[in-house]
C-alpha cells in the first residue's frame, strides 16, 4: 500500500536535479543573504519592496527600500545594467516579492526572491534593524 507523499513517482534523478538548479536562479533564501551579508560577500543589492513606513520600523540590515509600486526605469538609474537584485516583503503572505520581480524582469534587470521575508529571517534568529 502506497502512501499520498509515493503515490505519485518522483521524478528521474535528472528531472529533478533540472528543477532544483532552476528553482536556485529564482530563489535564495534568508541564511544564504545573511551570510554574503555579514562575509564582507553581499555582491547583490537587497531590496526591502515593502513601505516606507515598514521598513522604517524594522528591515534587513543593508537593505535599500524601494517599494515595488516604485520599482522604475529611472529610480534605478544609480545601478548598473547587470545589478542582482534580491527583493523581499513581509513573508510567504505577502505576494510584493513577486510584484517587484515581475517589474525588475521587465526592466531587464537580474532578480532574485528572498523567500521567507522578514518573517523568515526572524524565523532564522537573525536581527532586524529600525530606523524610527
Amino acid at each position: 500500500m502506497s502512501s499520498v507523499v509515493s503515490r505519485i513517482p518522483a521524478a528521474s534523478s535528472d528531472e529533478a536535479l533540472a528543477h532544483f538548479t532552476r528553482l536556485l536562479q529564482f530563489e535564495t533564501d534568508c541564511w544564504d543573504v545573511h551570510f554574503a551579508i555579514s562575509n564582507a560577500r553581499q555582491d547583490f543589492v537587497l531590496v526591502d519592496v515593502r513601505s516606507e513606513i515598514l521598513f522604517a520600523q524594522s528591515h534587513v540590515e543593508n537593505a535599500v527600500n524601494i517599494p515595488h509600486k516604485r520599482l522604475t526605469r529611472e529610480n534605478l538609474i544609480n545601478y548598473p545594467d547587470d545589478t542582482l537584485f534580491v527583493v523581499y516583503c513581509a513573508g510567504p503572505h505577502c505576494n510584493g516579492t513577486e510584484k517587484a520581480a515581475i517589474k525588475l524582469a521587465e526592466l531587464g534587470r537580474p532578480v532574485k526572491k528572498m523567500i521567507g521575508g522578514i518573517t523568515g529571517w526572524i524565523d532564522e534568529g537573525l536581527a532586524l534593524i529600525s530606523t524610527t
